[in-house]
């Protein structure tokens, strides 16, 4: 039995081609918008690349850009087949490709639905990829002398305040490194002497941060040193004072800014994803409606379309024996009384046979 079967006159059938019309030219607009989202996500996540380790961040931005590639291509020809299903004499040239058409695009209406999930699924990975890229950003921070690493300290600055945020966690990450550059140390001084002897690595760490942790908004002038002495400081407790530094970690910070921005576009992408699907159902409809007219010969009466010629369970059944029996067409089975074409066939026989003489009759 059919699956959701309606009946369409021959004024219908042309009202659906020229919605359907519509609406696919509608879908190549949707395809740029896709590829426009994705483009747009892998320019934001480029532009953060330096503070981020190499991982699969952009395998979401680089499916989007191909589905919005493919959404146009597929979409301009559906629309010129809609156009022509109009006409019964000009559908018969589509009428093989029909069939394969709508495969297709069911298969590439299923890569938009995963693409819109992939949005929801990869902040683990890009909090790991953040997470091992600040890490090594802030270790390098200092090196500002050593060839492809001069460029961070910049970057990581910039990143702060633009961010409001300051380290990898938190504050304390730079407690834990040397972020000032050794040219920039007075060894003559006894202090830094012994902070650099005190240190198992000789490192020179303080408990300070970079000037762009700062808050300018801090009614104070900004504390960078000595942190969490707070003696050092006029009316000051590092425990229960608000510090003015950026108390926010740079790491989540920035996966709070980019897990909105992929939430935005998982729901643009689960929009035309469902807008898409009714795109192929109508064009479903459509090429049974018009297959089925000429199967009974009157292009002006009535014709049955449906989604499935038969149930779900029988089409199923039906596509898996297909799958199953492909790549045995070639097979020869040697089971007993199993009728198999290529075995059944007559062949001539160039043994001996009992061959019925006749008589020679005597002289």
């Amino acid at each position: 039995m059919a699956v959701l079967k309606v009946k369409f006159t021959k004024t219908k059938r042309d009202k659906l081609a020229q919605i359907l019309w519509i609406l696919n030219w509608v879908s190549v607009v949707s395809g740029i918008i896709l590829f426009s989202l994705g483009l747009f996500l892998k320019i934001e996540i480029k532009k953060r690349n330096e503070v981020m380790a190499k991982g699969d961040v952009n395998s979401v931005p680089n499916m989007l850009i191909s589905v919005g590639v493919i959404a146009c291509i597929i979409n301009f020809l559906g629309g010129k087949i809609c156009y022509d299903c109009s006409d019964a004499n000009k559908f018969s040239r589509w009428k093989l490709v029909m069939l394969p058409y709508i495969v297709c695009t069911f298969c590439f209406t299923f890569c938009i639905l995963v693409g819109a999930l992939m949005c929801y699924t990869m902040r683990n990975e890009l909090e790991e990829s953040l997470y091992l890229g600040l890490r090594d950003a802030i270790k390098f921070y200092k090196d500002t002398d050593i060839p492809g690493r001069c460029f961070l300290k910049k970057t990581v600055d910039m990143l702060q305040i633009r961010f409001q945020c300051c380290g990898n966690n938190g504050f304390r990450d730079w407690f834990e490194i040397q972020w000032v550059s050794a040219r920039y140390l007075n060894m003559a001084s006894k202090e830094v002497l012994d902070r650099l002897k005190s240190n198992v690595d000789g490192k020179f760490l303080v408990d300070g941060v970079p000037f762009s942790c700062c808050n300018p908004s801090s009614p104070r002038p900004c504390i960078q040193y000595q942190l969490t002495n707070n003696s050092a400081h006029y009316n000051y407790d590092f425990l229960t004072e608000e510090l003015n530094i950026w108390v926010k970690g740079c790491r989540e910070a920035l996966l709070d800014y980019y897990t909105a921005i992929m939430r935005s576009v998982g729901i643009a992408a689960l929009l035309i994803w469902l807008f898409e699907l009714s795109v192929l159902i109508g064009v479903r409809y459509l090429q049974t409606a018009m297959k089925n007219v000429l199967l009974l010969g009157d292009l002006e009466g009535e014709s049955d379309g449906w989604l499935l010629e038969n149930s779900f369970v029988e089409t199923a059944k039906y596509n898996i024996s297909i799958i199953k029996n492909l790549g045995k067409a070639n097979q020869i089975s040697t089971v007993l009384g199993m009728n198999n074409p290529n075995i059944d066939v007559q062949n001539t026989n160039c043994g001996k046979t009992n061959v019925t003489t006749k008589s020679i009759p005597a002289a």
